[in-house]
């Protein structure tokens, strides 16, 4: 994890102009896993895209309303994952303006095949919270535009976070909610976050040139390559703490977890785990270490 900027410290609730038809307004509900809490973009200059509503919070509904300037309205919602965080708030926002909720699909969809097996031998979501009653008016695909009133929004697929996660690019601006925050490396929990996906979806949002990303939490990132290469190396860093932990015998994610992350609070360790084990599981994927048993979330795991 990074250390946050001290100075992004926005006022709950009121809308700040990041660019030409691009406000921010950021949710009221901070966390360890939030920051300040989430941050939900208003795109356009008449009618409007809202991009992640946010959590089920009718202050936060009342906020984003309340942004409307004379001549607005809301003519999209758009949902870059289902976490509760993000999604929630969609349908009454949808009743309140007669917008239709756009997104990749419901909390399942875009799920990979090792992913799915976990899920189905009963491997349950790791507490990010998700929100399991939802579901788009409209699907969208990778490659799709969005389009509305003087905006267009490219979706690009980003998988890894959450299945059905996805960034939203307005030129050379990219709204990347999860998968690339300016606070803090993603969390990929499995089943429902996988890492596999989650390095090619970074590979690919590094081969394009951006000026800016807006992410899900925190600050924008006025660096994109620069945060993308650290997310990268941060990652394959861990990957190399946990093969040479494992030179010392087989082990849990959970024994990993309390050797690797020493200075992480222990409110914290259960995410640092699942942390692991998404980690262990691409590496089983590249025939890098092996379960004991049949693979699990608390299977030992010895390197080949």
């Amino acid at each position: 994890m990074i250390q946050p900027p001290d100075d992004f410290d926005p006022p709950v609730g009121q809308p700040l102009q990041l660019a030409p038809g691009v406000r921010r307004v950021l949710a009221p509900n901070p966390s360890p896993m939030t920051y300040r809490g989430t941050n939900t973009y208003l795109i356009g200059d008449r009618e409007l895209a809202v991009i992640d509503p946010g959590p089920m919070s009718p202050n936060h509904l009342e906020a984003i309303l309340a942004t409307l300037e004379p001549g607005q309205s809301i003519s999209h919602i758009i949902v870059t994952h289902t976490h509760v965080d993000h999604s929630p708030l969609a349908a009454p926002l949808s009743k309140r303006t007669g917008a239709k909720i756009w997104a990749f699909g419901g909390p399942e969809a875009g799920r990979s095949a090792v992913m799915s097996e976990l899920a189905q031998a009963g491997l349950a979501g790791g507490g990010e919270g998700i929100d399991t009653g939802f579901q788009p008016d409209v699907t969208v695909a990778d490659g799709e535009m969005i389009e509305g009133d003087g905006w267009a929004l490219d979706v690009i697929h980003t998988p890894g976070h959450l299945g059905n996660h996805i960034a939203l690019a307005l030129g050379d601006a990219c709204f990347t909610a999860d998968h690339v925050m300016g606070w803090a490396s993603s969390l990929v929990s499995p089943p429902d976050g996988d890492l596999t996906d989650f390095m090619v979806a970074c590979a690919r949002l590094r081969a394009c040139d951006w000026s800016v990303f807006h992410p899900g939490h925190g600050a924008p990132i006025n660096d994109p390559a620069g945060r993308l290469d650290w997310l990268i190396e941060h990652r394959m860093m861990r990957e190399a703490q946990i093969l040479v932990a494992l030179e010392h015998g087989p082990a849990t994610a959970r024994d990993l977890a309390k050797r690797i992350y020493t200075e992480t609070p222990p409110a914290l360790l259960s995410a640092a785990e699942r942390n692991v084990f998404a980690h262990l599981v691409d590496l089983f994927g590249k025939s890098r270490v092996e379960p004991t048993d049949q693979l699990s979330a608390t299977a030992e795991f010895s390197k080949l």
